[in-house]
């Protein structure tokens, strides 16, 4: 088959969406394939792929969102067009296409995530989503979601419910030979002044306007009470963007700076080497923007014991009691003791990551995602 990606971001920038992307595209090239990422210029670019990239300039950009209309013209001649939504600039010209164009592509639309904001931002979505939402699923062959569970506490479960028979879960994956158990890497652990006796609270996602809702501030409230009690522990932050500073100065208020670490943009080559220098991964996000979380996939495939927010979609990743705990969104008290014992119970930290690595294998496989996608592109053709 012929099949077109179109996405908002795309790796090397860092963002659960674009990363989907990239392994949805990586499996489907193993299968045997054709694929075309259609994606917004971006400075940077990955090199010696299997598959094209079409980068489109925008006509007007703001965060992720990207004016691109060429997108009408570029996608003929595929078998399936797979739209990963959201996509402002991008996904309303995919939308028209297919209404004026005979003989156009089957769509099938990846519905990451609902849209948060707050004032006018929120305002415009309001009537962006009542306006025109609807109308690009309903244009869909197939949606697909990651969890039901986000789906059902969703801002579009009424169409989800009108249209069940057009809809698909399939969770995501993770890269296993790459995210593995490995042992402290000491020329990290000289790095980042990490002392042999204190213990590690990660935390790796963006730092940038459109990943707000991963709630470092409140991750940095937390680890403020637990350094009360726990005094050799550090608080490892990967990730970079232009709230960076903002945490930055919040560490220093609360006067935790001397025990926060901002490791900035860390290479795909040694994320794995990041998360196993951790004793407890935290997934801190305060709303519903997050859906999923693929970062505590890639804990867990490191045998780490997992803690994130109590959100549909994300708390499918969790077993409460089995591989990790849930904390209630937004309440760094919650946080902090559920962190705290993690980080004081060794047996349970063992057992936690026993068991997330164990799940992994046995549901969370790219390869298998490839596999039903492959399926699912076949049942609609």
């Amino acid at each position: 088959m012929k099949i077109a990606q179109v996405v908002s971001t795309f790796p090397p920038y860092r963002g659960g969406m674009g990363n989907v992307a990239y392994y949805f595209t990586d499996e489907l090239v193993k299968l045997g394939h054709k694929i075309t990422v259609f994606t917004p210029f971006q400075k940077e670019s990955l090199k010696e792929v299997s598959f094209e990239i079409k980068y489109s300039k925008p006509f007007l950009k703001f965060g992720n969102a990207a004016l691109v209309p060429q997108l009408i013209f570029c996608l003929s001649g595929f078998d399936i067009i797979h739209l990963h939504w959201p996509f402002f600039g991008g996904a309303e010209f995919v939308w028209l296409a297919k209404k004026i164009k005979k003989h156009y592509p089957k769509l099938v639309i990846q519905y990451h995530m609902d849209v948060v904001a707050s004032r006018w931002k929120g305002k415009i979505f309001k009537i962006y989503n009542k306006v025109l939402r609807a109308k690009i699923l309903k244009a869909a062959d197939l949606v697909i979601c990651s969890s039901y569970d986000y789906i059902n506490h969703s801002e579009v479960k009424k169409i989800y419910e009108v249209n069940k028979d057009r809809w698909l879960e399939i969770p995501f994956g993770v890269d296993q030979k790459k995210f593995k158990p490995l042992p402290k890497k000491a020329e990290l652990l000289e790095k980042y002044k990490i002392l042999p006796p204190e213990k590690i609270i990660l935390f790796v996602g963006g730092l940038d306007k459109a990943h707000y809702f991963k709630g470092v501030s409140v991750l940095l409230e937390a680890f403020n009470l637990v350094i009360k009690d726990i005094s050799d522990v550090k608080l490892l932050i990967v990730g970079e963007g232009d709230l960076k500073k903002k945490y930055q100065n919040l560490a220093a208020e609360l006067k935790i700076g001397n025990k926060v670490v901002f490791a900035g943009r860390i290479s795909n080559e040694e994320l794995p080497n990041h998360y196993n220098l951790a004793e407890v991964v935290v997934l801190s996000s305060i709303d519903h923007s997050e859906a999923f979380g693929l970062v505590l996939l890639e804990a867990m495939a490191c045998a780490k014991p997992i803690i994130a927010s109590d959100l549909a979609g994300v708390r499918t990743l969790i077993e409460v009691g089995v591989n990790g705990f849930l904390a209630k969104a937004g309440d760094a008290s919650d946080l902090a003791e559920k962190i705290k014992k993690i980080l004081t119970e060794q047996e349970l930290a063992s057992f936690f990551g026993q068991a997330g690595r164990k799940k992994v294998e046995e549901v969370y496989n790219w390869e298998k995602v490839g596999k039903k996608l492959e399926e699912a592109y076949l049942k609609i053709i």
